[in-house]
Parts: C-alpha cells; structure tokens; sequence
C-alpha cells in the first residue's frame, strides 16, 4: 500500500472533480458536504464500499483515509468540498474536492511518518499507509485529492 502521488488508472484527479458525468465506472456517491455531514459520509462510503466487497482491516482503513480527507477540507478550505465515490478497473476510487487556497509544498511529496509534536500532516500521510494509490492536484483555487483501493477479488496474491 501506500504507493504514491501517481494518477488514478483512467481519470485525472482534476477531471474527476469538474464533471460527475466524466467519472469512469459505477457511481456511488456524489454529494456535496459540510461540517455537519462529516459522520454521514463516513458511514455511506463504508456502506457502499462494503457492498462492493470491500471488508476488515482495508475496509476501515479506506474509510479512515476519506474521512481524513472530507476532515481537512473542512478544517483547511473553506468549510465544504465534494465527494464522489466510485468502482472502476477492479478499484474503489474516491475523490475530495475543495476550493481552499491548496495544500502547502511540504504536505505534497509522499510524507515520512510525522513527528509525535508535528500539529498537522497526518491525515495525507494516513491515506499514502491505507491506500494503494493517491493522487493530488492542488493550486490557489482549490484541491481534489483521489484515493484508490484495490477491491479484494482483485487483490494481487501471493
């Protein structure tokens, strides 16, 4: 896991977030939130994702990775953002898109394990451990961070 700032299989981060008709595969969940629909979202992306067959440790771990995200584009830009969750090419994929001033240069390179007195960081750290891939596009008019998680019938086997 963890495997990078690299594009998601088929989509560009950026393109996923200027048209919902644009996203490749099953669509999920497409919705705009708040504060107020943080815990919301969390459990409707754990149910889908669970219906797609998604389950234990990755599951929980994909789940976290998207709250931490919805999470900072609260905390970090503006309050609100959107969600789209969705199933391509064998993955889960779910990108959050916000219109702050975008991430800082230091949070953008895949981080090493933040410092137990850093304030900060964790989140897109969290989501490069949980994921197999994470994809950013970020700038002065906003962010749109792409998660993707492989779904276990595709899952590589040893």
């Amino acid at each position: 896991m963890g495997q990078g700032v690299r594009s998601a299989p088929g989509a560009e981060p950026a393109d996923v977030a200027a048209s919902p008709a644009r996203l490749p595969g099953d669509l999920l969940v497409d919705r705009r939130f708040g504060r107020a629909e943080i815990t919301a979202i969390r459990h409707e992306v754990s149910a889908r994702v669970s219906a797609a067959g998604l389950g234990g440790d990755r599951l929980q771990g994909f789940v976290l990775a998207i709250n931490e995200m919805v999470t900072n584009a609260v905390v970090h830009a503006g309050g609100h953002g959107r969600l789209a969750l969705w199933l391509a090419d064998g993955s889960a994929f779910c990108t959050v898109t916000d219109s702050g001033p975008g991430i800082p240069a230091e949070f953008l390179a895949e981080p090493g394990v933040p410092a137990a007195y850093q304030v900060g960081g964790r989140g897109i750290w969290l989501a490069h451990q949980l994921c197999d891939e994470v994809t950013v596009a970020t700038g002065p008019i906003g962010t749109t961070i792409c998660l993707r998680i492989l779904l276990p019938h595709h899952a590589v086997r040893s």
